[in-house]
């Protein structure tokens, strides 16, 4: 999604994008497609077991081959093609297949979130917060430019847009209007367990809940029958692509710390934020940091943390404190700042 969000900003500066992806099940080579680009389509090899030797990436097997037959495969779909840019945003692949690749590109760029293996590149972002340059400084050449914090996050041009509306609706802060998403899989059903916690609180009788999610979740059904049983007005939508109306319109969201977050950050909205995955727990403690989100490992803690904000009688101090320090977290305008530094090395 984030190289979506990079493609439109590209395209609107008068750029021709292609996605190269291979066709794993749940893939999104439609929606790309639906978004009018071009994607050269590597086979799927759901069957093959990637082999996985000591030196192997940690997330080798998310590639669904291994990296020399990659490789082979994405030579064989550019064909004689050399590109201004290609941009690489996988954790399994590495120095290895971006050297190999050197010949098809004028400029490698790399997104990366983990700062775990060296790349080859001409430059790298990396939109996380806490992450730093010197991260990268053991597994990128003295001259890569790098592009590092959520002041890059990819994000979509509503999302600037609203900001201002959003800010404002703020300064009067309260907790009526409840957003949850948790991606667009959730295989542990966190969504439910969330919504089961949130009956323990004690939510004005008015407030309303929108959860977001996925088409392809595999607990959509189950969530949707919950939706009807809770105490208050709860709503279900499925790939939705309002979702900056939908943040700018809610008092708090309860998400995962993917790049959902650089979304409501850019809006100000108060979150409530757990990591569903080893490479967001980075992410999701910087923010409890820097005071811009709460975190939770599970049910139990959101039930509590919501109902200290109910009963607090500085709950709106509160609020108010994790959006201001939310919204100095990203402005939402990454995807142009990104656009300009890979304008100006064709300038």
């Amino acid at each position: 999604m984030r190289c979506l969000t990079l493609a439109d900003a590209l395209r609107e500066r008068g750029a021709r994008c292609t996605f190269i992806c291979r066709a794993h099940t749940g893939n999104l080579i439609n929606l790309i497609r639906q978004r009018g680009y071009p994607v050269l389509e590597l086979p799927a090899q759901e069957s093959q077991t990637v082999s996985i030797s000591p030196d192997s990436l940690k997330h080798a097997q998310w590639l669904g081959t291994d990296w020399v037959t990659d490789v082979k495969h994405t030579r064989e779909a550019l064909g004689s093609q050399v590109v201004d840019w290609l941009v690489v945003d996988h954790y399994a692949l590495d120095y290895q297949w971006e050297q190999a690749l050197r010949p098809h590109c004028q400029h490698l760029m790399v997104m990366d979130d983990l700062a775990d293996r060296a790349h080859d590149c001409d430059l790298l972002l990396d939109q996380n917060l806490g992450r730093t340059e010197l991260d990268y400084s053991p597994y990128l050449p003295l001259k890569v430019t790098t592009l590092i914090g959520p002041r890059y996050a990819l994000l979509r041009p509503e999302f600037g847009a609203l900001r201002p509306t959003s800010l404002g609706r703020r300064t009067h802060p309260r907790i009526k209007r409840l957003l949850i998403t948790m991606g667009g899989v959730d295989k542990a059903n966190v969504t439910g367990d969330v919504l089961n916690a949130l009956r323990n609180c004690t939510l004005p009788p008015d407030s309303h809940i929108t959860v977001v999610m996925g088409t392809h979740a595999p607990w959509l059904n189950n969530i949707q029958a919950t939706s009807q049983t809770m105490p208050w007005s709860t709503q279900v939508l499925v790939n939705v692509n309002h979702m900056a109306r939908l943040m700018a319109e809610s008092d708090l969201i309860i998400g995962a710390a993917g790049g959902t977050v650089w979304e409501s950050c850019s809006l100000g909205l108060p979150s409530l934020v757990i990591a569903l995955a080893d490479n967001q727990r980075t992410g999701a403690s910087a923010l409890r940091k820097a005071g811009a989100a709460l975190t939770f490992e599970n049910g139990l803690d959101v039930s509590a943390l919501l109902q200290h904000l109910l009963n607090s009688d500085d709950h709106v101090f509160q609020l108010q404190q994790l959006s201001t320090k939310a919204a100095a977290i990203t402005q939402g305008n990454g995807a142009a700042l990104v656009t300009q530094t890979l304008e100006r090395w064709h300038a």
